[in-house]
């Protein structure tokens, strides 16, 4: 088996300092968020937004910390998007009738993901 070369994972390729092409990631693009999901998202992160004016500044600092990380056109892992969800919706808890829908929001998009 001598002199058999096996290759996993990334590859760098340097050409003497010209041409370089960097790291190649050899990893499958994220899926494209389904029209469904996408409306779904838009209209909690529309909610939040209505919500942090009525949460203390630890609630607002959360939902703050957690809209780039839900919308749609963010490249995050599947799990920082569940994290995500799973913080605005303690937020929207304790915010009483306030919450509930954004409560009913999260649970339903956490569906479409499949996290549920």
């Amino acid at each position: 088996m001598s002199g058999d070369n096996y290759h996993v994972g990334d590859k760098v390729i340097m050409n003497g300092g010209t041409n370089n092409k960097g790291i190649v990631k050899n990893a499958a693009p994220t899926a494209a968020m389904g029209p469904e999901l996408a409306s779904a998202i838009a209209a909690l992160t529309e909610e939040l937004r209505l919500l942090r004016a009525q949460v203390s500044p630890l609630g607002a600092q959360t939902i703050d910390e957690s809209l780039p990380v839900l919308a749609p056109d963010a490249v995050v892992q599947p799990q920082a998007r569940t994290r995500a969800l799973m913080a605005v919706a303690g937020v929207a808890a304790t915010a009483g009738a306030l919450g509930v829908p954004i409560v009913e929001a999260v649970n339903r998009i956490l569906q479409l993901l499949g996290a549920q």
